[in-house]
C-alpha cells in the first residue's frame, strides 16, 4: 500500500513538479502557527512535463537538484502529488470491526472489481471516512488507486536529486489542506461555505468545489497561463524564455495591455464561468460563497477583481501564508508573489504535521 492518503509524521518538503515549474517548500509548526523554513521556484526546460506527465526524466531530476540547491534546505525527504487525472477513487463500504491490516488484505482481494487495470501495475491507498449512514457496522472507506508508472517515474526523478519520496499524493487532497489556511482568513463559518477554488497553471485549469473544508467536485480542462506567454512570444517576437519573463517582470510595449493582457483575462474570466456552470449543472448547488483563485495565472494584477465583477462573487487570491512567520533566509515579497502557485506545495508540505 502506498502513502496516497496515509498520515505520516516526519518533517517532509512539499515539492510540486508542474507542466512547467518545480516548486518547493519546507515548513516548520510550533503550536498552531506554521513558518516558512525555506522555498524556492525553478523553471523546467520546455516540453520536460507534458500535461503533468513527466517525459524527460534527467531534466526534471536536474531541475529539483537546481531548486534543492537554491532552496538551501538540508531535508532529504518529500511529499510529491499525482494529478487528480490519473487517479481512481471511490467510496466503499467495509465491516466497522476490521483493523487497518485487515482491510488492507480484503481490500487487496477484491480491488479488481473497482480498479480496470492490472493489480501489479497499481499503487493502492485507502482511507476510513467514517460510519455508513445507512449501517451502523459498515464504514465508509476511500480507495485510491494510480498506475504504478505515474509514481515510479516521480520517484525516480527525485532520487536522481538525492531526495526520497516518503508520500505520494494526490493533487486535489493537496489543494484541499492548503485550502484550510485560507479558508480561516475568510469571514464566515468553514463548515457552512461552499467555495469555488480555480487553479490555473500553465497548461491546465483545475476546478475544486469544497463544501465544508471537503472536495466535493473536481474538473479539469486545458486552458492555462501558457496561451498568454504564447500571444506575448507571437505578438512582440520574442523567445519562449523572454516571454515569460517579460510577462513576470513587465517591459512590454503599451498596447499590451489592452491588446494582449485584457483579452486574456476575459478568457480567464469566461473559462472560470464555464467551469462552474459544469458544476452548477449537476444540479444539488447553484451557487458558491467564494471564488479562490490559484496557480500562477491567479498573480496577475486585477484578474481577482476582474472575475468578481463579471461574475457577482466575492473573489480573492489564495495566500496560505498570509498567517505564517518566515525564516531570515525566505524572499517575503518573493513569496508573496508565488504563493498563489504554491498551494500544492503548502499542502505536501503541511503533510508533516498531520
Amino acid at each position: 500500500m502506498l502513502g496516497l492518503l496515509k498520515k505520516k509524521s516526519n518533517t517532509l518538503l512539499g515539492i510540486d513538479i508542474s507542466s512547467t515549474t518545480v516548486k518547493l517548500l519546507e515548513l516548520s509548526r510550533t503550536g498552531n502557527r506554521y513558518k516558512v523554513e525555506a522555498y524556492a521556484v525553478e523553471p523546467l526546460p520546455p516540453g520536460a512535463v507534458a500535461e503533468k506527465n513527466i517525459v524527460e526524466l534527467e531534466a526534471v531530476g536536474q531541475t529539483l537538484e537546481k531548486v534543492l540547491a537554491r532552496s538551501r534546505t538540508p531535508l532529504k525527504q518529500a511529499a510529491v502529488a499525482v494529478a487528480g487525472s490519473a487517479v481512481i477513487t471511490k467510496i466503499i463500504e467495509m465491516d466497522a470491526g476490521l483493523d487497518d491490516n485487515e482491510m488492507e488484505e480484503q481490500i487487496a482481494l477484491e480491488a479488481d472489481q473497482y480498479i480496470p487495470y492490472p493489480l501489479d501495475e497499481v499503487a493502492i491507498d485507502f482511507e476510513v471516512q467514517g460510519v455508513a449512514p445507512r449501517n451502523p457496522d459498515r464504514v465508509e472507506v476511500l480507495l485510491a488507486a494510480c498506475r504504478r508508472e505515474n509514481v515510479d517515474i516521480r520517484e525516480a526523478a527525485l532520487a536522481l536529486a538525492g531526495i526520497d519520496v516518503k508520500v505520494v499524493e494526490v493533487e486535489a487532497y493537496a489543494m484541499e489542506r492548503a485550502c484550510e489556511l485560507v479558508i480561516d482568513q475568510l469571514d464566515g463559518n468553514a463548515e457552512d461555505m461552499t467555495i469555488a477554488v480555480i487553479d490555473i497553471g500553465a497548461t491546465m485549469m483545475t476546478l475544486s468545489v469544497l463544501s465544508g473544508g471537503r472536495t466535493i467536485y473536481t474538473r479539469e480542462q486545458l486552458f492555462g497561463g501558457k496561451q498568454l506567454t504564447d500571444e506575448i512570444q507571437r505578438r512582440y517576437g520574442l523567445s519562449q524564455e523572454e516571454a515569460g519573463l517579460a510577462k513576470k517582470q513587465g517591459g512590454l510595449p503599451d498596447d499590451y495591455e489592452a491588446e494582449v493582457l485584457r483579452p486574456f483575462k476575459e478568457a480567464v474570466v469566461q473559462q472560470v464561468s464555464r467551469s462552474l456552470q459544469f458544476f452548477f449543472a449537476g444540479g444539488q448547488y447553484h451557487d458558491v460563497d467564494y471564488i479562490l483563485l490559484a496557480g500562477g495565472t491567479a498573480s496577475i494584477p486585477g484578474l481577482d477583481q476582474l472575475v468578481q465583477q463579471k461574475l457577482g462573487t466575492a473573489t480573492l487570491v489564495a495566500n496560505p501564508f498570509a498567517n505564517m512567520t518566515l525564516s531570515n533566509k525566505v524572499n517575503a515579497v518573493a513569496l508573496s508573489n508565488d504563493a498563489p502557485a504554491l498551494m500544492i506545495a503548502c499542502g505536501l508540505a503541511m503533510r508533516s504535521f498531520d
